[in-house]
């Protein structure tokens, strides 16, 4: 075993036994390297990662390799996921270097942590137009010995290079009256208006996109029909609930099978928002299912969610997922719920899938839904009702065929920016759907992370696993849980929720905000020193953390009259508006912080004990507000909102300064929140 067996990731503890004598990322490992005087290999990846776990197996695993490597490099490897700081660091030099990013990442650094050469995953010799991994690290080596002054030239270029790329150039003025306008029309300039999604294959669910333009009569079309293709495709688990990462086909047909946290948190909401909208129960039951396989699969016994599931099952990418006509009938039996199964997800012998490093498996299935559910019940003569009470039954029986067989892996550490998304899907989903059951699993989770990743100054750790909270909180941790705990009180109506949420948002403004730059740095003054302090404005998968910042900022500015907090969040906003233009698909949060800036500033108090505002309750429910205050309590204390007004199960709706009167009648309570558009 090597030094990652003292580890908790999972990812760095599938490497505990390699025979690469690897370090985990710390001081120690660049002290050892300059105390050979040799260069550090760097390999990033997280435990979910396909082609992370090829390159193991092909190159880590593999003892000729193993030795090379110990003899020429001081190797570490970083779980992505557990330090985001790093891997943001050097992900950019990747981008810089070969112009595109991804994981597994190497990245060759001097000891004193520059970067000089980087790119993904290797090979193990020559092909796929790539070098073989052996033949570069012998390259690196023989260029560290013999070419240092260039190596040392370049690796002082590319750090520069990055520390420029983490400096945005705030834009001059303020933000001009059509830019909400602007960003939903280049958005629709990489729509496809046929299969939903934006821009071509792979497609990526987007969700922080599609809740920008949820909010935009203009653009929820968009949003509406992406959610819909997706709900159809391969992209959804059909039996099990829950979203795979990516679609590798713009059709979201076959997908790249590992589940995220934070894909099945994002969606959720994105879903109950569009059931708002429109009323579909279809998006109600979408977000019911996904709901579902967060509690049966990543739900600790803690409280806590786990990261992540593997796309692979025994070295075979979804296997578990994946079906032939002959295993559906093994099942189901021969007869008429057989044949309506195959039909209605399109399972034939000649398949759609086909891992193509593990070909004896043969052509399989990913299940989709190419004909929706009433179309196909009406050309069948029969009601949707009895329809679906067939389809549930038969996808029951098939589902518990399904666990039956080998599981893909579970990354079980716990992410605090991650979970906060999670919380705030539960809490959503408890006032929306109104099921008491999700809003307690919500609760569950913020007594959990307060428990086990609050310390005593209010700030937060990153990570939680096999009892021991580390890494110091980023941004990201603060700010997304911020959020999750507004959701939360939104939902329950208790203060101290909002309360905790406003300490973490004093934990951003203090430690992360730069004044200079107009942004937030993801890490803290206290975090460990890196090449430079990064700033993310770009939803990579998740909502960055300057739009959850920015976002947290206005719930700060609304709720406690903060003018500062919003003040600052219009100041991100103006800091990246250029780049929201340019890139407008990558930039759905901080969309959303700018639609939030120019809303009305809605208000809306629901004070009496949980029974008595119950009625109300249901009621405001079905409207979706997604940048109303909304202000449950049981009396009249505690926010600007709410002083001085009576309760017993009374509403008050107010927009600016202007107050509708207050009611306690369901009905007139409907017919206020209609009016606001």
């Amino acid at each position: 075993m090597n030094r990652l067996a003292r580890e908790t990731s999972p990812y760095l503890l599938q490497h505990a036994d390699n025979p690469v004598d690897w370090w985990p990322w710390g001081e120690e490992a660049f002290a050892e390297a300059r105390r050979r005087d040799v260069p550090v290999l760097l390999s990033v990846g997280y435990s979910t990662c396909h082609w992370c776990h090829v390159m193991a197996h092909e190159s880590f695993e593999d003892e000729a390799t193993a030795e090379y490597m110990n003899a020429h490099f001081v190797s570490v490897k970083v779980d992505r996921e557990e330090r985001p700081d790093v891997d943001s660091v050097y992900m950019t030099a990747t981008q810089l270097m070969t112009g595109q990013g991804g994981w597994p990442m190497t990245v060759f650094l001097t000891p004193e942590g520059e970067p000089f050469y980087a790119g993904t995953y290797f090979p193990p010799e020559d092909r796929y137009g790539m070098p073989g991994f052996r033949r570069l690290l012998a390259s690196v080596a023989h260029a560290w010995r013999e070419d240092r002054e260039k190596l040392a030239g370049n690796a002082q270029a590319l750090s520069e290079h990055v520390r420029e790329a983490s400096r945005p150039r705030p834009a001059a003025g303020d933000l001009p009256p059509d830019f909400l306008s602007r960003g939903v029309e280049n958005l629709r300039r990489v729509y496809d208006a046929n299969l939903g999604g934006f821009g071509r294959a792979p497609k990526f669910p987007a969700p922080t996109t599609l809740d920008f333009l949820l909010t935009r009569p203009g653009g929820r079309d968009m949003a509406l029909h992406t959610l819909r293709m997706m709900g159809r495709g391969g992209l959804y688990d059909q039996l099990g609930g829950g979203f795979h990462r990516y679609s590798v086909d713009d059709r979201w047909l076959v997908p790249h099978f590992e589940k995220m946290l934070y894909d099945n948190a994002q969606l959720t909401r994105t879903l109950l928002r569009a059931y708002q909208y429109t009323g579909d129960e279809d998006f109600a039951r979408l977000a019911r299912e996904t709901l579902t396989y967060l509690e049966r699969e990543m739900l600790s016994p803690q409280g806590g969610f786990y990261s992540a599931q593997d796309a692979d099952t025994q070295g075979v990418e979804g296997l578990t997922f994946t079906w032939t006509p002959a295993e559906i009938r093994e099942v189901l039996g021969e007869g008429p719920d057989t044949d309506l199964v195959l039909r209605l997800y399109n399972v034939t012998e000649e398949g759609n899938f086909l891992d193509p490093h593990r070909p004896e498996y043969g052509r399989r299935n990913v299940l989709h839904v190419p004909t929706p559910v009433a179309d196909l019940a009406r050309d069948l003569g029969e009601s949707v009702e009895a329809f679906t009470t067939r389809l549930d039954a038969a996808r029951a029986r098939l589902l518990a065929a399904r666990e039956q067989r080998p599981q893909p892996g579970t990354d079980d550490k716990v992410l605090t920016s991650w979970n906060g998304l999670a919380l705030a899907a539960f809490a959503d989903a408890g006032r929306i759907l109104g099921e008491a059951h999700y809003l307690e699993i919500a609760r569950r989770n913020a007594d959990f992370v307060r428990g086990h990743l609050r310390l005593p100054d209010g700030t937060l750790r990153h990570t939680f696993k096999n009892g021991e909270a580390r890494v110091e909180g980023l941004l990201e941790d603060h700010a997304l849980y911020g959020l999750g705990l507004v959701a939360l009180y939104q939902a329950g109506g208790d203060l101290a929720h909002l309360e905790w949420a406003r300490e973490l948002w004093g934990v951003v403004r203090r430690d992360f905000w730069d004044g200079e730059a107009g942004l937030f740095r993801s890490t803290g003054g206290r975090a460990e020193t890196l090449l430079t302090r990064q700033a993310q404005g770009f939803d990579s998968a998740i909502l960055s953390d300057n739009a959850a910042a920015a976002l947290l900022g206005l719930w700060m500015s609304r709720y406690f009259g903060d003018e500062e907090a919003g003040r600052l969040a219009r100041s991100v906003v103006r800091t990246y508006q250029s780049d929201m233009l340019a890139a407008p698909s990558g930039f759905g949060g901080l969309w959303q912080a700018a639609a939030f800036l120019e809303a009305p500033h809605v208000e809306v108090a629901l004070i009496g004990t949980p029974p008595e505002r119950a009625p109300l309750e249901r009621v405001l429910a079905r409207f979706p507000l997604p940048f109303a205050a909304i202000a449950p309590a049981e009396r009249g204390e505690g926010l600007p909102v709410l002083e001085g007004r009576p309760g017993g199960g009374t509403a008050y709706v107010c927009v600016g300064h202007a107050c509708d009167l207050p009611t306690r009648d369901p009905e007139v309570l409907a017919g206020q929140l209609a009016r606001l558009g």
